[in-house]
């Protein structure tokens, strides 16, 4: 699948008054299967009626356009320094679903300076009126590249697994989030988790108890649990062939565990659209 001809010039869709919800998709660590739960969560969001706009905001490292296997030609790289608008980047990736993928590689787009950052602000602000639903898939770790998104999410959900390497990050960048917060006067939400390579939901629900007894304790922060995955071959098998699991194996646990992370994410984007009305209202 190739996104390049489907690149750019699209009219943008008819517009509701509304500014679709920002939900956020962070990881602690690399290699936690971030970027695979956005892929797949935009594709069972997009089966359900839904506009999405998938934003690879690792912006020196993107990969979301491998996953889905577009050529990426045009991507946030010439959109921040050669000038493209976001509609000419934007790639319809699959039916509901359309990219604004990232670059790889270059390093002017690592810790973005202010002017760049605040001009991509603006672009995505004007851009969400065109959805229903945008998910950004952030750089790992808790740079500026992840805190400056979340100041903009309406929601935050956090991919782990059970590694304890993998906790004691995802617990740092609760911490993270939340300073960020206090020190910028934002208000930045509450994360939610998604603990992948799991056995199942227990053991999934006795992870995030953990992450929320200490974010409790130390940061009267209280993560909640939105979703898990399992421990299978899916995963690696759609890397490698370039077709995510939901696409590839509708029917495997996998693919039904993100299909009830869509119906969770759908109805707290509800709650935040109607946040964000009453705010626009104000």
């Amino acid at each position: 699948m190739t996104g390049s001809a489907n690149r750019g010039n699209r009219p943008p869709a008819e517009r509701s008054g509304r500014t679709a919800p920002l939900l956020l998709v962070a990881g602690g660590k690399g290699g936690v299967g971030k970027s695979l739960v956005c892929a797949n969560l935009a594709l069972a969001l997009a089966r359900r009626g839904r506009r999405v706009l998938l934003v690879d905001l690792d912006l020196g490292l993107g990969n979301q356009h491998v996953l889905f296997g577009s050529s990426a030609e045009c991507n946030l790289e010439h959109v921040l320094l050669e000038g493209t608008s976001l509609r000419e980047a934007t790639v319809r990736v699959a039916e509901g679903v359309d990219l604004l993928a990232a670059g790889s590689g270059e390093p002017g787009m690592v810790g973005l300076a202010p002017a760049l950052r605040a001009a991509l602000e603006r672009g995505l602000a004007e851009l969400r009126a065109d959805y229903d639903v945008v998910i950004g898939d952030a750089a790992a770790g808790i740079g500026a590249d992840v805190l400056w998104p979340a100041a903009l999410a309406n929601r935050v959900l956090i991919v782990t697994t059970p590694e304890p390497a993998a906790l004691t990050d995802a617990y740092g960048l609760i911490k993270a989030l939340d300073a960020h917060g206090h020190r910028s006067a934002l208000e930045i939400p509450t994360p939610e988790l998604l603990v992948n390579l799991v056995a199942g939901p227990d053991e999934a629900e006795r992870v995030a108890r953990g992450l929320r007894v200490v974010s409790e304790r130390f940061l009267a922060r209280s993560p909640r649990l939105a979703g898990w995955l399992p421990r299978s071959s899916e995963a690696a098998q759609s890397v490698l062939t370039r077709r995510p699991f939901v696409t590839r194996q509708p029917g495997s646990l996998a693919a039904r565990c993100i299909e009830a992370l869509a119906g969770h994410v759908e109805r707290s984007c509800a709650l935040a659209s109607l946040k964000l009305l009453a705010r626009s209202a104000e």
